[in-house]
């Protein structure tokens, strides 16, 4: 079962994490901001990721710690989640269009985490969201789940429909990536041996 639990408490977040990579697209999400609730919810419904996320956070202040820190501790939950990564596929890809924006996300479960991102979005912020916390989520992610992603907006001009797309590639490069290749399995998916 590749599921795992993961709570952590800072003096800015209350955050618990439920996921399960063999669900089948089902979420409870709430994090305090809204936008943000909207986004996970594209990765669990195209990622067919079973997650529950509950974070109270300190969005009086701004919503900065909380995005971040749930990128954070969504990351420790898919490194738990995948185990010792056998028989994993490890490398996957999306483009995603929505109207006029198209995004592309590349994955590899390569144990070191690295993040490249280049979206330029058109306006600062949706609705109450600033745009710049879309990227403290997935550095956040990236670092604790030790993964390379690379995220490309190739083209948009409506900032609600860049980012969407950002996270819908996303959630279906996850979902390639972390799925059992019946063809290696039992075995890493690494010259080395490891991940």
């Amino acid at each position: 079962m590749r599921q795992a639990e993961v709570t952590r408490n800072t003096l800015e977040t209350k955050i618990t994490v439920r996921i399960d990579l063999d669900g089948s697209g089902q979420g409870r999400l709430d994090t305090g901001v809204p936008f943000f609730d909207h986004m996970l919810d594209q990765i669990v419904r195209h990622g067919l990721f079973d997650l529950d996320i509950h974070c109270e956070g300190d969005t009086h202040i701004d919503d900065h710690h909380t995005v971040e820190d749930v990128g954070i501790t969504l990351g420790q939950a898919f490194a738990k989640a995948l185990g010792d990564k056998k028989g994993l596929r490890r490398y996957g890809h999306a483009y995603v269009p929505l109207d006029e924006a198209l995004s592309r996300v590349v994955v590899d479960f390569s144990g070191r985490p690295g993040l490249h991102y280049f979206v330029n979005y058109t306006r600062a912020r949706i609705g109450n969201f600033d745009v710049d916390l879309a990227r403290e989520f997935f550095q956040g992610f990236v670092n604790h789940a030790g993964v390379t992603v690379h995220i490309d907006n190739l083209r948009g001009d409506n900032a609600h429909h860049q980012c969407e797309t950002v996270f819908k590639a996303f959630a279906r490069a996850l979902r390639m990536a972390a799925e059992h290749d019946e063809r290696a399995a039992g075995t890493i998916p690494s010259t080395k041996g490891a991940l």
